[in-house]
């Protein structure tokens, strides 16, 4: 049995899905892998910061934070995140801090930090790996460390992993899909009969939508997930500015309507395609026959075909946000951690 030590930057939703996938699967995750999760220290923006080096209980963050505040904990520190990456010790450090995907901060500082004081990354936040991968990789490289970001596009399905992994004897000519399940979920409502306002109302009671929705509706979260897929998967050097972006704002109920009439349904399209001027990425909206394996992922969920010279389209579909299914990124990276892969840091 080895024992992994983790630092958490971040205790919002994906940060409280690992927790509980932890607290209720650790033991049974540690008998079948032999990988035993432990989390020390968690740092938080507002909330509070907790470390003890011999593990914190999953059970007792989640109380604490459902109350409001890691303060109250016995293993209460007075650690910023950075505080806490360069001075308190651990075995991995995972980044669920908010996406920034203009400068990628302060995610970025945080996983060089980490990464200099040998520490293992794994991240779901989306400004890193879209804006920095390269340099992450040499860096995870030159210290011999694993650098994790399965959790970026698709959260917990493993859609990265699929591509550069199961897929690597292929050569990847486009891939192409739905990664915001917002945007799916509200043209799922249209299609349903609601109009945009109110299928952006629904999304934000339900959770899926931020009170500012731009980000999802305007297309730059799904622009930053083409950017990572094109980068990871063929090597391209793109930024969410180099995503041609159109977001769903100007899609109408009648849009909608004329679309079902004709047997197709409007998706939100990000695509990575190899040219013979190099590689381009786009995002927007489109109409596809109810018949295309894309076309029925409905509501929150998420799909990307990966079209290859051996296999054809490869498709795969599963849930693309949540705090489970991002908490089970993080699983999933740090066992792939533990079986001693390095696939990112090449």
């Amino acid at each position: 049995m080895t024992v992994y030590r983790v630092l958490l930057v971040g205790f919002g939703a994906a940060g409280q899905g690992f927790a509980q996938i932890i607290r209720d699967h650790g033991a049974r995750i540690a008998a079948s892998t032999g990988a035993d999760i432990k989390i020390v220290g968690v740092a938080t923006a507002r909330r509070g910061s907790a470390y003890a080096a011999d593990g914190i209980d999953a059970a007792s963050l989640l109380t604490a934070i459902g109350q409001g505040s890691l303060k109250t904990l016995v293993q209460a520190v007075p650690d910023d995140a950075l505080t806490m990456i360069a001075t308190r010790g651990a075995d991995a450090m995972v980044e669920l801090s908010p996406t920034n995907l203009d400068s990628g901060e302060p995610a970025t500082t945080h996983i060089r930090v980490a990464l200099n004081r040998g520490m293992h990354v794994v991240t779901a936040n989306k400004g890193p790996a879209a804006l920095h991968l390269k340099e992450l990789r040499a860096l995870a490289a030159q210290k011999g460390l694993f650098l994790g970001i399965e959790g970026t596009v698709m959260a917990g399905t493993p859609s990265l992993r699929l591509g550069w992994s199961s897929l690597q004897g292929c050569e990847v000519s486009m891939v192409r899909g739905i990664v915001n399940g917002t945007t799916n979920y509200m043209l799922t409502q249209m299609e349903q009969g609601l109009d945009y306002a109110d299928a952006l109302a629904d999304a934000q009671r339900l959770g899926y939508a931020e009170a500012d929705p731009t980000g999802d509706v305007e297309g730059h979260d799904a622009a930053g997930k083409a950017a990572i897929l094109a980068n990871v998967l063929m090597d391209a050097g793109l930024r969410p500015s180099d995503v041609a972006c159109k977001g769903i704002t100007g899609i109408t109920a009648a849009d909608v309507s004329a679309a079902k009439a004709a047997g197709e349904r409007w998706k939100l399209i990000a695509e990575v395609r190899r040219t013979p001027n190099g590689i381009v990425a786009s995002v927007q909206p489109m109409r596809l026959a109810v018949t295309h394996p894309l076309a029925g992922a409905a509501g929150a969920t998420n799909a990307l075909t990966y079209t290859t010279d051996l296999l054809g389209d490869v498709t795969i579909i599963g849930a693309g946000a949540g705090g489970v299914a991002t908490g089970f990124a993080v699983v999933g990276d740090l066992l792939a951690m533990h079986r001693g892969e390095r696939e990112l840091a090449k």
